[in-house]
């Protein structure tokens, strides 16, 4: 089994996968990354004279681009308003639009539009995931949401395809789903811990893009983003769970091995994020040292993604005036 090796500096390098095609050069694997550089972000397509890229163009991995996290500034806000409190007030007062996009899209579907949104969020232990649901999709109507936190798989579902898990929990049309983690984890922990072959780990990075590209075709919107925080923040985040008695059930002595392998994990996300960033469903990096501005930018990208789909209302499939008279008359 190819195993990654360090050189004297502490550089990772990737070994080459049974499965996986050809091998990478070593990127740079730095536990914290490059402190006060800024983010780097993808490359948007032109936008037209005076129109600002969209934040989706600005945050997206590229397509087949060779992947460094410790080059990405977690404590960046590419786009983002001037500070926590503008960042705040922004997300707030896009409460309203959401909720009346997400109307229309569970209205739509109600006369057979199959669309919907798949929101799934990666990243570190502390990076947010929990928070973004809290705080992003508490803007949208619980009702219409589907809500699915991925856990170590059960008896039952290690029985069956690492995806199987994942069909099940999908949203139906006219919702909008949240995963808290996702099938990437069997392509994460399973990589770091060794958990596969790794032939088969390296089929399942295919077997995840047609996936995707298949729920795309049917009509899922997927907008996949990965919570980048950077190695100092976590480790403020978890003593501040030890230093307050109320958030020590949030706390593990695991959380501590975990954050142990962080080398590993970094790479193993890196390798997600270059061969799973597709056109069908890419990848969005999220600066997310900043919970204000992790918070704005995904609500941002679900609302330029609900603006794209432009849903609308149906048209009544009764006679309004007939009604409205039998009403009046009753």
């Amino acid at each position: 089994m190819a195993k990654s090796t360090k050189d004297g500096k502490g550089t990772k390098k990737r070994g080459k996968d049974a499965g996986e095609g050809p091998g990478k050069k070593a990127g740079k694997a730095g536990k914290a990354g490059k402190a006060g550089k800024a983010a780097k972000v993808g490359r948007p397509p032109k936008a037209g004279k005076g129109t600002p890229p969209r934040l989706t163009d600005l945050l997206r991995i590229p397509e087949g681009e060779r992947v460094d996290l410790s080059s990405y500034d977690a404590a960046a806000t590419p786009a983002g308003p001037a500070d926590k409190a503008a960042g705040l007030a922004a997300t707030a007062r896009m409460g309203e639009r959401l909720a009346d996009l997400q109307e229309r899209l569970y209205a739509a579907s109600t006369q057979g539009d199959r669309r919907r949104i798949l929101l799934v969020l990666q990243g570190m232990d502390t990076s947010g995931k929990g928070g973004t649901v809290k705080h992003v999709i508490g803007l949208f109507n619980p009702s219409g949401c589907r809500i699915k936190a991925f856990k170590a798989p059960t008896a039952e579902e290690q029985n069956h395809p690492f995806l199987w898990r994942i069909m099940k929990a999908l949203p139906q049309p006219g919702e909008i789903g949240i995963f808290d983690r996702s099938h990437y984890e069997d392509v994460l922990i399973a990589r770091v811990r060794e958990l596969v072959p790794r032939s088969q780990l390296g089929r399942r990075y295919g077997q995840i893009n047609r996936f995707e590209k298949a729920l795309a075709d049917d009509g899922v919107t997927i907008v996949k983003c990965f919570l980048h925080i950077s190695y100092e923040q976590q480790r403020r985040r978890l003593l501040e769970r030890l230093d307050n008695p109320d958030k020590h059930w949030k706390f593990t002595m695991g959380d501590l091995e975990e954050r142990a392998l962080w080398p590993a994990y970094q790479e193993a996300y890196e390798i997600a994020l270059e061969r799973c960033s597709t056109e069908a469903a890419p990848w969005h990096l999220i600066p997310a040292d900043r919970k204000w501005y992790r918070n704005w930018a995904i609500s941002t990208l679900l609302l330029e993604h609900l603006e794209s789909l432009d849903p609308r209302y149906p048209k009544a499939d009764f006679d309004v005036t007939e009604a409205r008279s039998r009403l009046q008359a009753s």
